[in-house]
């Protein structure tokens, strides 16, 4: 069995804003094996890419700040690192792709300058290296005329060909871990599945884990070997895909997959879970999405459920429903 590549312990990160603590993130365990493609789900607002950007030591100060936790990255607390050493692994080791192409790249940059960057930074490529090496990428991510690409400018591609230069340049020095956030946002369908296949193609080949952002279960279900799901900072269900799809236990995780159209069924009206994610800084110590579950206790109210395996060890939920069951 491969060992854990990244391991996050009790994480929590906060923002300061004149209203209040904000805890996008509030105390999240869980781990990323060598080769492994763990999903990363939930609706927006729930720490999902603050989670990346702890990782990625890209919460910015001084409102947001890693208030607690830990992260391994190869047995290395990331959160005790200078910002030297930091950077060192940062875009080499572990490398994003972030959501937004067109606002992620640079636009008085050519392609190829932004490709060049890191292999001259991590790698020490000089100028003709980087280039040949840049354009091996290009043609790695399938997108035609290398050469001429190279050369050209953010605006003057397709919104899927800015997709794949951002892949381009997070594999650019062979990461151990790719952060996907949200891959294939904005993009077409007939794109979406050309960027997952890419994707796929480069774990195999390159056994780089993966850690899956999205709020789409049609694409966890095809990427992904884990998946985690958050909900308003924390994760309150966490299994093997499999598992999680044939055997989802929080009402949450339910909601999002009854919300999902099924090719076949005749579907008046599309499920949306009911209400709200509830205002960050009004969180209380009791379950968080209480308000919107329709098998809502008194208790959940009152209390948070713990989060552990009910049967299952590789399946956890945190839910005061399997609690009563066990009659705690």
């Amino acid at each position: 069995m491969s060992k854990n590549l990244v391991e996050f312990r009790n994480l929590e990160t906060h923002f300061h804003t004149s209203a209040g603590v904000v805890k996008a993130v509030d105390k999240v365990s869980f781990s990323i094996r060598e080769g492994e493609t763990i999903g990363v789900v939930g609706e927006s607002g729930c720490g999902k890419s603050v989670t990346a950007m702890s990782l990625m030591q890209l919460v910015e100060a001084p409102h947001g700040v890693i208030a607690g936790g830990e992260i391994f990255y190869q047995e290395k607390d990331l959160l005790k690192l200078s910002k030297r050493e930091m950077g060192r692994i940062r875009g080499k080791e572990i490398s994003i792709i972030f959501q937004e192409p067109m606002s992620s790249l640079n636009p008085v940059l050519t392609i190829g300058d932004q490709i060049t960057e890191p292999l001259k930074m991590h790698l020490l490529l000089d100028r003709k290296e980087a280039k040949k090496r840049a354009i091996e990428l290009i043609n790695l991510v399938g997108i035609p005329r290398a050469e001429k690409i190279f050369d050209s400018y953010p605006h003057e591609l397709s919104g899927g060909m800015r997709q794949r230069v951002m892949i381009a340049i997070a594999l650019s020095c062979d990461p151990k871990l790719l952060i996907a956030d949200e891959p294939t946002t904005a993009l077409d369908v007939t794109i979406q599945a050309q960027i997952l296949d890419l994707m796929r193609e480069i774990k195999k080949k390159l056994n780089t884990a993966i850690m899956l952002i999205t709020h789409d279960l049609g694409v966890v279900a095809e990427m992904a070997d884990y998946v985690v799901v958050m909900y308003a900072g924390k994760i309150i269900e966490e299994a093997p895909v499999h598992e999680l799809f044939k055997n989802p236990q929080h009402p949450y995780t339910k909601g999002l997959l009854k919300a999902k159209p099924v090719i076949g069924q005749n579907q008046e009206r599309l499920y949306s879970i009911p209400g709200q994610v509830p205002n960050p800084i009004e969180l209380g110590d009791n379950c968080h999405f209480h308000d919107r579950c329709e098998f809502c206790m008194d208790i959940c109210r009152q209390k948070q459920p713990e989060f552990r395996s009910h049967g299952n060890k590789l399946h956890k939920t945190a839910c005061w429903l399997y609690e009563e069951a066990r009659g705690v």
